[in-house]
C-alpha cells in the first residue's frame, strides 16, 4: 500500500508522476527533483512545482504519458490563476509610509525615496510576475542587493524552485526567519563551448561579526549594537564532483570554484555588513506552522483533470455528430479501374448514391450524447467555480445580466472576498519586511541618515465592482451631515474606485480650492467703493 503523507502538497498524491518524483524517479518530470544534491525534504515540493506549472501551461496531459496524447486542455487552470491574481493585487498598488505616530519629516523623506525606488526598480511589474508565481506554485522569493553603480538597492524575483532554506526545529513557525538560505540550480553543459554541467549555489548566512562571538558592530538603523552579520558565498561545482551523500547544505568545498563580484571581491563568506538576510519569501496562503504556501490550483487539480477528460469526450462526440457514421447497403459504389476494388465513399454536399431495390442508408446520431457531455462540462465548470472560490461572473460562465439583482451578485462575491482577504493578510508582513530592508540598505549605502525607520507597507486597491454613484452620494451626504469626516469620505471614494492616488494630496487640493473660493467671495466686498464715494 502507498503510504499516506499529509503535507502541503498531499493533494497531488493521486498523480503517478508526482509519486515517482518524490521517490527520486522523475524521469518524465522537468527539473532536478531527482538530482543527487536535492534534499529528501524538498523533493515533494519541487515535484509539486513541476506538476502545477504543467497545469498552468496546458501541459498537464503530458503527465499521463501515452494516455494523454489527445487530451484537450482549454486553459481553465490559467484562467483561475489570472483572475485570482487580478483580484489579489486589485486595481492599484501603492506604498504607504508612517502610521501617524512617526516623525513626519522622516516619513516624508522615506516616502519620496521609496516611491522613486519603486519606479526605478519596476516594483509593480516585478510584483505581477512574482505574485503570479506564488498563485501558481504557492511561493515566490524576492532578493535584494546594494548596487554601487546605481546607488540604490536592486530587486530580483527568484524562482521558488531555487530556494532552499535551512529550517531548524526552532524555525518551523511561519514567523521564524531562517538564518541560512541557499539559492541553487543546475547549469546544463554546452558542447559548443566545452562547458561542463555545473551546480551553482549562492548562500546567505548569519554569523558572528569577524567570526568572533564577542565582537559587536553598530548598524545605522538600530541604537543597539549587534554581534551578527550576513555572509555571502557564491560557488559552483562540476556535477561529476557532487555525490549523492552531499546534500545542498553540506557540499564539500574541496572542488568548489568561488565567483567574484563587480568590485573583484571573492565571494567566499563575504561580509555584507548587514544583520539580516536580504531575502524575502512570500507564501501564497497563511501557512501556520508550515514555511511554504499552497497553490491556488492545488485543491482543484483533480477537477481540472476531470474537466479535461470531459472536454476531450465532448470534442469526440462533436466530431461524430458533425460528420456522422453512415451505413450503405445495395449501393452502386465506384470501382477502381485498375484494381477492381471499390473506392472509398466520399461524403459531400450534393452527393448522390444510387441504391438498389433493397438498398438502405442509415446514420448514427450522437447528438444526444453530445448534449449530455456539454451538460456534464457545465456541471464541472460550476463546481470548479465553487472550489476555486471564483464566482461564475468572474470566470465568465455567468453573464452579469443573468444575475437577478445587484445584491445577489454582491453575495456571490462572498467566498472571493474571504479568499482575497486571507491572501493579502499572508503578504502584509512580507512586503513590510521588504520595504524595511530597502530602507536599511539605503542607510548602509549612506543615502539615508541613521535612525529608526518608520513602518512602510504596500496597500492593494479595490478588487470588487462598486457603485461609484452610490458611494459619491453617500460621502456627500455624510460629510454635509457631519457624521463623516472629509478624510474618511476621501478614503471611501478612493476604495470605491475613484482615481485618487493619494488621500493626503487630495485633501490638500480640496482645502486649497475651498480657501481659494472663499477668497474670491470676500475680495469683491473688500474692493467695492462705498455709496458716498460713488456719489462724489
Amino acid at each position: 500500500m502507498r503510504s499516506l503523507i499529509i503535507d502541503t502538497w498531499g493533494a497531488l498524491s493521486y498523480k503517478p508522476a508526482f509519486q515517482q518524483a518524490t521517490e527520486g524517479r522523475a524521469w518524465h518530470l522537468p527539473g532536478a527533483a531527482s538530482a543527487a544534491w536535492i534534499p529528501e525534504a524538498d523533493r515533494r515540493r519541487l515535484a509539486a512545482y513541476s506538476v502545477l506549472a504543467a497545469y498552468d501551461t496546458n501541459q498537464a496531459a503530458a503527465l499521463l504519458g501515452d494516455e494523454g496524447e489527445d487530451r484537450r486542455e482549454y486553459g481553465d487552470a490559467s484562467l483561475i490563476v489570472e483572475q485570482t491574481l487580478s483580484h489579489l493585487l486589485g486595481e492599484t498598488q501603492k506604498i504607504v509610509v508612517g502610521d501617524g505616530q512617526d516623525d513626519e519629516a522622516a516619513a516624508g523623506e522615506r516616502d519620496a525615496l521609496l516611491r522613486e525606488w519603486s519606479e526605478a526598480e519596476h516594483l509593480w511589474m516585478r510584483m505581477q510576475h512574482a505574485e503570479r508565481t506564488a498563485v501558481v506554485l504557492g511561493d515566490t522569493v524576492y532578493l535584494l542587493a546594494w548596487s554601487r553603480t546605481k546607488n540604490r538597492p536592486v530587486l530580483q524575483t527568484i524562482d521558488p524552485g531555487f530556494y532552499f532554506p535551512v529550517l531548524t526545529d526552532a524555525a518551523l513557525g511561519a514567523d521564524e526567519y531562517p538564518e541560512r538560505v541557499h539559492l541553487a540550480w543546475e547549469v546544463p553543459a554546452d558542447p559548443a563551448t566545452g562547458r561542463r554541467a555545473t551546480l551553482r549555489r549562492v548562500t546567505y548566512e548569519l554569523g558572528p561579526v569577524d567570526g568572533e562571538p564577542n565582537t559587536q558592530r553598530q548598524y545605522p538603523w538600530s541604537p543597539q549594537p549587534s554581534s551578527r552579520t550576513c555572509y555571502l558565498t557564491d560557488a559552483e561545482w562540476d556535477l561529476e564532483h557532487v555525490q549523492r551523500a552531499d546534500g545542498i547544505d553540506v557540499l564539500s568545498l574541496k572542488h568548489a570554484r568561488f565567483r567574484t563580484n563587480a568590485d573583484g571581491d571573492v565571494l567566499n563568506r563575504l561580509d555584507l555588513r548587514l544583520d539580516f538576510l536580504p531575502i524575502v519569501h512570500v507564501p501564497n496562503t497563511i501557512t501556520g506552522p508550515e514555511h511554504f504556501g499552497q497553490s491556488s490550483l492545488l485543491s482543484a487539480a483533480q477537477l481540472l483533470d476531470d474537466l479535461g477528460a470531459a472536454d476531450t469526450d465532448s470534442q469526440r462526440a462533436a466530431a461524430t455528430t458533425g460528420s456522422p457514421i453512415i451505413g450503405l447497403s445495395g449501393a452502386r459504389l465506384p470501382v477502381d479501374r485498375k484494381t477492381g476494388q471499390p473506392l472509398p465513399v466520399q461524403v459531400a454536399p450534393g452527393m448522390v448514391w444510387p441504391l438498389g431495390e433493397s438498398g438502405q442508408l442509415s446514420t448514427v446520431d450522437t447528438s444526444a450524447q453530445l448534449g449530455e457531455m456539454r451538460s456534464y462540462v457545465e456541471v464541472l465548470r460550476d463546481r470548479l467555480s465553487v472550489m476555486s472560490r471564483l464566482p461564475g461572473s468572474v470566470l465568465g460562465t455567468v453573464a452579469p445580466s443573468e444575475v437577478p439583482s445587484g445584491y445577489a451578485m454582491q453575495l456571490s462575491f462572498g467566498p472571493l472576498d474571504a479568499m482575497v482577504r486571507s491572501m493579502r493578510l499572508a503578504r502584509a508582513g512580507k512586503y513590510a519586511l521588504l520595504l524595511k530592508m530597502v530602507m536599511r540598505l539605503y542607510q548602509a549605502g549612506g543615502v539615508l541618515p541613521a535612525g529608526e525607520n518608520p513602518r512602510a507597507e504596500v496597500a492593494f486597491g479595490s478588487y470588487l465592482p462598486t457603485d461609484q454613484a452610490g458611494t459619491l452620494d453617500l460621502v456627500v451626504r455624510g460629510v454635509q451631515a457631519g457624521v463623516l469626516s472629509l478624510e474618511t469620505g476621501v478614503r471611501m471614494m478612493s476604495e470605491g474606485g475613484f482615481p485618487i492616488p493619494e488621500t493626503a494630496l487630495e485633501l490638500a487640493r480640496i482645502r486649497a480650492e475651498k480657501e481659494s473660493a472663499l477668497a474670491r467671495q470676500v475680495e469683491p466686498a473688500e474692493t467695492e467703493p462705498a455709496d458716498g464715494a460713488a456719489d462724489a
